[in-house]
């Protein structure tokens, strides 16, 4: 049944959206807090205290990632079938939390990590997922919606190493493992306290009516749609991951980093993408927005290749500045690669996550999502394998190459844009995708 709230209601708080957006925005924001405050001190803990080799701590880590993004398949399944997102949510924040405490026992260090994990399968797709059903279909917000999210997601990223790490290293593993878990608590709590605001169950796959079930061939264009895109972005992820790897690299051994007689860390190069993203986020939400009212916003594919092609802009300009540095570039030019690359982030990250959620299949909203999360676990393993060329060929080249991949994915999305329009126009007149138009209250 479809409940509509009055446009007041629909249009106030929290930046111009709906209040359920804050809810999920601060749920997000502290999960992703506590998973980064743990993973931050994770192999100095295996390596410093527990005393693993750094080869055993690193399959450990390894592990532990692919797992971390691998469970929300499942988990997706679960919560779309038998609990239902909010249960879900509520069910893995509560496992994950537990996983965390579990930390401070060295003994219990495999089971705290397969916790967190599970966890984290019943969330991760559970959570984005009801974000669309906060909007009208011809809301003009519901696109930018999933940059705010995604500022969540930074705004966690950002804070985790300063509490979590700060606390494990000057007084001790236990305290950073014990905050991180206090940021999960406090996740749930505001999910929990806030669930006034969130849309209500859509229903499940066995429930869903014969005459709203979308026919055979309509779901066979969906699904190509978005196996295509998610193709896609595993390329793009491939160039985009380099940010955490081989660019880290080179801010270490081809930068200039002194600032006048100070050295910047290497680390705080990191930062700069988090940042970013919380300070360009709001004004590109409006940009889209004026531009959504107009009726001039680019499509999803479209926006999603553009952000490809800054990316591949921020590439080609270290491979340029690298060539004619000499392997010694001012560090003003990392910083100018940093404001490149979130751009592009920006423009194809959240846009991806919020175009899964809006063709996600009547009773499959989280499994829809969970698929976008497989992405980001394949692209990781084409990171990973493109990462082993840094030390082949020169840094300029490495650079170009990466530039050619983003390229690459820019391209193949420009050219799914006619289909993946002929889809969304097709789900808008989809009597199986029918969405509530706001919140219940």
């Amino acid at each position: 049944m479809v409940i509509a709230a009055t446009p007041a209601a629909a249009r106030s708080h929290w930046f111009n959206q709906p209040p359920g957006l804050a809810i999920l925005f601060l749920t997000q924001m502290w999960e992703i807090f506590s998973y980064y405050g743990m993973r931050t001190l994770l192999v100095y803990y295996m390596t410093k205290q527990l005393l693993f080799s750094q080869q055993h701590a690193s399959l450990v880590y390894g592990v532990y990632v692919a797992t971390f993004y691998f469970t929300p398949i499942v988990g997706g399944v679960i919560s779309d079938r038998w609990l239902g997102r909010k249960r879900a949510v509520i069910i893995g924040a509560a496992i994950m939390s537990v996983g965390h405490f579990l930390m401070a026992s060295e003994s219990l260090l495999y089971f705290a990590l397969a916790a967190i994990a599970v966890g984290n399968g019943l969330f991760l797709p559970s959570l984005p997922s009801q974000i669309d059903d906060l909007y009208a279909k011809d809301d003009p917000r519901r696109g930018s919606a999933y940059n705010f999210y995604y500022v969540g997601i930074n705004v966690g990223g950002l804070l985790a190493p300063l509490v979590c790490g700060t606390l494990g290293e000057l007084y001790g593993w236990h305290w950073g493992f014990g905050a991180a878990g206090i940021g999960m608590l406090l996740g749930l709590a505001i999910y929990t306290l806030g669930a006034r605001w969130l849309p209500p169950e859509r229903p499940k796959p066995k429930d869903v009516a014969p005459s709203e079930r979308m026919p055979r061939e309509a779901m066979r264009k969906r699904v190509l749609a978005l196996v295509a895109i998610a193709l896609c972005v595993m390329v793009f992820r491939g160039a985009y991951e380099q940010s955490g790897n081989t660019i880290a690299l080179w801010a270490d051994v081809g930068l200039d980093r002194a600032l006048g007689a100070f050295t910047i860390p290497m680390t705080w190069f990191q930062s700069l993408n988090p940042l970013l993203v919380i300070f360009l986020t709001p004004l590109l939400v409006m940009r889209w927005t004026r531009q959504a009212r107009d009726g001039r916003e680019p499509t999803p594919a479209k926006k999603m290749s553009m952000g490809a092609f800054f990316v591949a802009a921020a590439f080609g300009m270290l491979a340029f500045v690298d060539a004619s540095a000499g392997g010694h570039a001012h560090w003003s030019w990392l910083a100018g690669f940093f404001l490149l690359f979130t751009v592009g982030e920006l423009f194809i990250l959240p846009t991806g996550l919020g175009l899964f959620a809006r063709l996600a299949p009547a009773g499959y909203a989280s499994t829809t999502i969970a698929a976008w999360y497989f992405a980001s676990f394949g692209g990781n393993l084409l990171a990973g394998a493109l990462g082993t060329l840094w030390s082949a060929m020169g840094h300029a080249a490495f650079f170009g190459v990466m530039a050619g991949v983003a390229v690459l994915a820019g391209l193949l999305l420009r050219l799914l844009d006619p289909g993946v329009v002929r889809v969304e126009a097709a789900n808008g007149h989809n009597a199986g995708q029918r969405q509530p138009e706001a919140v219940v209250h």
